[in-house]
């Protein structure tokens, strides 16, 4: 028995040494836990210290002034604009400048003093329900907050101000609206990054990689023949997710198939490029399954997913900015939720244009060299 420990412990100790042995290994079992654990623990909560608002204010009374201070001096409002017409309201959602609107009656300060309530129309952005009920949730205790000061010096209406809630392109704040809708074609990206990266770490590890160069393929057919299923897969997944969200889950789609389709597979093509790219510096599917692991779950955490993007530290918000699942997240709410055209999904249609290219590109380059 002792001697089977003795044997044990010898195996372990010569696979522990072989695995710390090569540096690229070390970095492997060491480097992703701790960028992870950064990770999480600057991006992945739903704390928000910063909520842009917008304000309409018809009342422009020193009641409804004295409110707006409230939400101001509170440390988790920034005011961005003092709106004067109704459609500015919407064009400052659906350009995500603010996260929720504030519109006061007219009649706001008179209502109060007659010692009658008095409504505050508050308008959130729903594509988020997370951020949004989170949202709501303190602006609730700065109103509960204002109630028991108006109260404690005129002694009125046991309600003063209460919340008019109406919550855009997800009525009832659902999260499944929000998560299953940007699902749609960012669930496919840990796969697809590993299939394209093991597609050909798998040619190099049995020793077939170099067979490819007395075939009568040209290099950039290789190339295409290994982007080509991964990009198929993720197609089929796609519609597979589009399917259980329509007839399953029963989430009305009320934009374009067509521009949606076109941001997935700007998507698809720009996550292919990554895979190819990382494939041609990987030699082996435990390094291509081990990097691609760490590639997409950082892509996930800062793709805005489930925080919000401006609750991030700058630097981070900054590194958003070259990851593919952000924009086609924002693409996907945009198009399920909202019925945004062609014109609407621009502003993130073409940096992941740009990302394909380049991706593409440089993947495609440094095969051919191996191949050539």
């Amino acid at each position: 028995m002792l001697s089977a420990v003795f044997r044990i412990l010898a195996l372990a100790r010569k696979d522990l040494a072989a695995m710390l042995k090569d540096p690229n290994e070390r970095g492997v079992l060491f480097v992703p836990p701790v960028i992870i654990i950064i990770l999480f623990g600057y991006v992945a909560t739903f704390d928000l210290n910063r909520i842009n608002y917008v304000v309409l204010n018809r009342d422009r009374s020193p009641t409804s002034f004295a409110l707006l201070a409230t939400l101001d001096s509170s440390n988790v409002f920034r005011r961005v604009a003092n709106l004067e017409r109704p459609d500015e309201v919407r064009d400052a959602i659906d350009d995500r400048r603010a996260l929720l609107a504030v519109e006061i009656d007219a009649d706001f300060e008179r209502h109060l003093e007659a010692g009658e309530s008095a409504d505050l129309q508050v308008i959130v952005d729903g594509r988020n329900s997370n951020t949004a009920g989170t949202a709501l949730n303190y602006m609730s205790a700065i109103v509960d907050s204002f109630n028991a000061d108006w109260r404690r010096t005129h002694g009125e209406a046991d309600q003063p101000v209460t919340i008019a809630l109406r919550a855009w392109y997800n009525p009832n704040l659902e999260s499944r609206w929000s998560v299953v809708s940007a699902l749609v074609g960012a669930a496919t990206i840990a796969e697809i990054l590993l299939l394209t990266a093991m597609s050909v770490a798998r040619e190099k590890e049995q020793g077939t990689f170099d067979q490819l160069l007395v075939t009568p393929f040209r290099p950039f057919e290789i190339v295409a023949g290994k982007a080509l299923p991964p990009f198929m897969v993720g197609l089929i997944h796609s519609v597979t997710i589009l399917i259980v969200a329509l007839f399953w889950y029963r989430i009305p789609f009320e934009g374009s198939f067509a521009v949606l389709y076109i941001g997935i597979v700007a998507f698809f093509l720009a996550v292919v490029g990554a895979g190819l790219l990382l494939s041609s510096i990987l030699e082996t599917m435990q390094q291509a399954l081990l990097v691609c692991f760490l590639v997409a779950m950082p892509l996930l955490l800062l793709s805005g997913l489930f925080t919000p993007l401006n609750s991030m530290p700058s630097a981070l918000q900054y590194l958003t900015l070259i990851d593919p699942a952000r924009y086609m997240i924002d693409i996907a709410r945009k198009v399920y939720l909202e019925g945004s055209g062609l014109n609407q999904i621009w502003p993130d249609l073409w940096p992941l244009l740009v990302m394909a290219a380049v991706t593409l590109t440089l993947g495609a380059s440094v095969l051919r060299r191996r191949l050539g």
